[in-house]
């Protein structure tokens, strides 16, 4: 069973140790790690792009033409050939523009999908204890949130940034071609633009960074206090969960609003930017059209060119907004996804012996953090065949122990080492913790072995004696459960579970207080389900009830991380030491109804 943090922990993330984020140079190398493979639709988009950008440059020149022919007083049949060159601007740049946007957008969708399956391909090998002092609302806030904004910025922002700054640099190219002294007028512009671009970046990325870590730290507070409605609830604690929970949230207000106000900011030095650059524009046109430089058409057309800026340039800087905040979700994310191997879940050292031993614990000690060392050198060894019980008082490390075999998490000190078997995985874990997959269930059975048939299915489901409530269901295997669909109680989504572990069929099963969610009423059939399940296995069990320990070939007791008793069920209770007391208090309380 996962460990989680205590409802009363408040304000536990405080001193949480957050998942890493990526730094700027780390995340650039990602990005162009995922856009590497699809290089030849980065170079056709782009390319497409520069043209459609190229031939909607034609409209200014063309309109210019259109005001000397209006100027010069010529006869109106000269519109003519300006006027289709216009609708024929249109046409192709409309086309081209969308071919470009939509190599650009599929360019985009892909790297965004292989981003998400390596972050959920890490986030999953992550140790379960690295996630805890994380806290879960830091990777739910990545999962969710940070996901969210850079798909976002991939659909909208990267393609609408690519034709803005082709825009930019390509009008500034025709103004040039035009007169450069209209070019030098439109760089006036330029040294508040940077500068309002550098205010604003140097700015925005602590305050977009923080904004993500504070959204993090609320959700995680709301997911503490929720789960542990009842015990905040049982100690009066209603008051200062409230409390805690308002400071997170006014910490995220405060920050969504300094983001406001610096956007605000932002926009009224654009304004001044473009004011002093038109101005700079129209005043070198009137000096030049005065002077027989140019016409009045050019001057017209130079004006348009620079007009034409305003979008794309305030675009650009203003998806300078969406940027910053893609790019601290995007550190985040590679952050998961650029994690150490040292520090993801190894797989369990693998032996090719042909000893009787089909796991061995060897020296094997696991620490939460500083200070929080729950095994201490337990070493255990589990023959072929073989079925243990792990027996102890809750915190002796019973579930540690279990994760550790199970490969679940990574031991901080000694070995596990399990025997080379014929199936992969050589080793399932079941726990009390059940999850019911949305879809039918027969997609759900089949995600521990996807090629079975029907009747490997229906087998399975016979071993575990689920069968007959299974092909009771309003449509059989073909009834969808999980979210939406058909609710499973708690003892038959175990029972699922444990079909899901016949399928699979691994030479090593651990159960982690498999049956403990059935209730008293159906303990007994859950516990014959898993008698089913293990037979011809080697198997770890948790056990939650002490009839479990006595069907047991060996017991293992553990107090305070460490071994200390080891044997049958009999020899145990003869013994007078720790088992023989767990097994007179819990035979004890077994007894007293019927007093």
């Amino acid at each position: 069973m996962t460990t989680t943090p205590s409802a009363t922990s408040g304000i536990a993330d405080d001193s949480a140790e957050l998942l890493p984020i990526a730094t700027g140079a780390r995340t650039r190398a990602a990005l162009r790690t995922l856009i590497r493979p699809d290089r030849g639709r980065a170079i056709l988009g782009l390319g497409v792009l520069v043209g459609a950008t190229a031939v909607g440059l034609l409209v200014q020149p063309l309109l210019g033409r259109i005001v000397d022919i209006v100027a010069d007083g010529r006869p109106a049949d000269a519109l003519t050939l300006p006027v289709v060159l216009l609708l024929v601007v249109a046409v192709v740049q409309g086309v081209t523009t969308t071919l470009g946007l939509t190599q650009v957008a599929r360019l985009g969708e892909t790297v965004l999908a292989r981003l998400r399956e390596q972050f959920i391909e890490r986030a999953l090998q992550l140790p379960a204890d690295r996630l805890e002092r994380a806290g879960a609302g830091d990777l739910t806030a990545r999962v969710t949130g940070d996901v969210a904004r850079v798909a976002e910025a991939v659909r909208s922002a990267l393609p609408e940034m690519a034709r803005s700054v082709l825009a930019i640099v390509l009008t500034l190219g025709a103004m040039a071609l035009l007169d450069v002294r209209f070019f030098l007028a439109a760089l006036l512009a330029v040294p508040v633009q940077a500068l309002t671009a550098r205010w604003y970046v140097t700015r925005a990325v602590t305050v977009y960074a923080d904004q993500r870590v504070a959204n993090g730290a609320q959700q995680q507070q709301l997911l503490e206090t929720i789960g542990g409605t009842v015990t905040v609830r049982g100690h009066r604690l209603e008051e200062q969960h409230t409390e805690k929970s308002a400071a997170r949230s006014r910490r995220a207000v405060e920050l969504t609003m300094r983001s406001v106000h610096l956007v605000l900011g932002f926009y009224a030095r654009l304004h001044i930017a473009e004011y002093i650059g038109l101005a700079a524009v129209l005043v070198t046109g009137f000096f030049l059209v005065r002077d027989g430089s140019v016409s009045i058409g050019t001057a017209t057309a130079a004006a348009l060119y620079f007009h034409s800026l305003f979008g794309p340039v305030n675009a650009a800087l203003v998806l300078l907004d969406d940027a910053q905040s893609a790019a601290a979700g995007l550190a985040r994310l590679v952050g998961v996804t650029d994690i150490e191997e040292s520090a993801v879940r190894l797989p369990h050292q693998r032996t090719g012996s042909t000893s009787e031993a089909a796991v061995t614990v060897d020296a094997v000690s696991h620490a939460y953090g500083p200070g929080r060392t729950v095994l201490h050198e337990v070493s255990l060894t589990l023959r072929a065949g073989e079925h243990v019980a792990l027996v102890g008082t809750s915190g002796a490390g019973k579930s540690t122990l279990a994760r550790l075999v199970a490969g679940v998490q990574q031991p901080t000190g000694g070995t596990v080492s399990v025997a080379e078997g014929k199936t992969a995985p050589s080793v399932v874990l079941v726990t009390q913790e059940v999850h019911v997959f949305t879809g039918t269930l027969a997609d759900d059975l089949r995600l521990a072995r996807p090629d079975a048939t029907d009747a490997d299915l229906r087998t399975a489901l016979a071993t575990v004696h689920a069968l007959e409530w299974a092909e009771a269901l309003p449509e059989g295997l073909a009834t969808v459960v999980g979210e939406g669909g058909h609710r499973l109680d708690p003892a038959r989504a175990q029972q699922l579970a444990l079909a899901r572990l016949v399928l699979a069929d691994p030479p090593v099963a651990v159960l982690d207080e498999a049956t403990a969610e059935a209730g008293s009423a159906g303990a007994r059939t859950l516990e014959r389900s898993a008698e089913a399940a293990l037979a011809g296995r080697t198997a770890l069990v948790v056990a939650h009830r002490l009839t479990q320990a006595v069907a047991a070939d060996r017991i293992v007791v553990l107090e305070a991380g460490r071994v200390v008793e080891s044997g049958t069920h009999d020899e145990l209770r003869t013994a007078d030491g720790p088992y023989a007391a767990l097994w007179h208090a819990w035979s004890g309380s077994r007894a007293a109804p019927h007093l």
